[in-house]
């Protein structure tokens, strides 16, 4: 073979390397905006939390003492908001545990719901279900994101850029037992 069919397949071979390099490059772009939009829609459903807890907490449901502290771990989850990862998810932890705590049994839950807080309950219901769907929609583009980053050639050529590292959120997202009974 002479020297030009060797120039022509290496330049076949540097383009199909370039087409794979770049192609591999817009599934991590794609994989990061996935994971900007998971964000956007953990704190949109964080945020809905917060609204109906409070309104659970301002009708005083299931009662003034227990609505109190509902108030009070609300009042938290809000206060630390976006400060890190870490704090953040440990308040909504206290928060999911709080109303675990305040709707444990299915029984009062049903005399909520048919009572005066009734609305209310299910929009709670709603909003913890969202939760955790919401964080469980986030964390799964967050693995994904992070196991194409891993990849040798992504690392080499710096596919990613200067972004920075996808971290998954963790909390207690756990809905309260008697959610979803009746």
């Amino acid at each position: 073979m002479s020297w030009w069919v060797w120039l022509l397949l290496a330049l076949i071979l540097l383009a199909l390397f370039s087409l794979y390099l770049s192609q591999t490059a817009g599934r991590l772009d794609q994989l990061h905006r996935r994971v900007d939009a998971g964000l956007i829609s953990l704190d949109r459903s964080l945020l809905e939390r917060h609204t109906v807890a409070s309104e659970v907490a301002g009708a005083q449901l299931p009662d003034p003492v227990t609505a109190e502290v509902i108030a009070d771990a609300v009042r938290e989850a809000r206060r630390v908001g976006t400060a890190d990862d870490v704090s953040r998810g440990l308040a909504e932890s206290n928060l999911s545990q709080v109303l675990t705590m305040a709707f444990d049994d299915p029984d009062e839950i049903s005399e909520l719901a048919v009572g005066l807080g009734g609305d209310l309950m299910t929009d709670l219901e709603g909003a913890t279900r969202r939760v955790q769907m919401s964080r469980r929609f986030y964390n799964d583009a967050v693995r994904a994101c992070r196991d194409v980053r891993y990849q040798w050639l992504v690392r080499v050529f710096r596919l990613a850029g200067f972004t920075e590292w996808p971290q998954p959120f963790e909390m207690d997202d756990t809905p309260p037992p008697g959610f979803g009974v009746r």
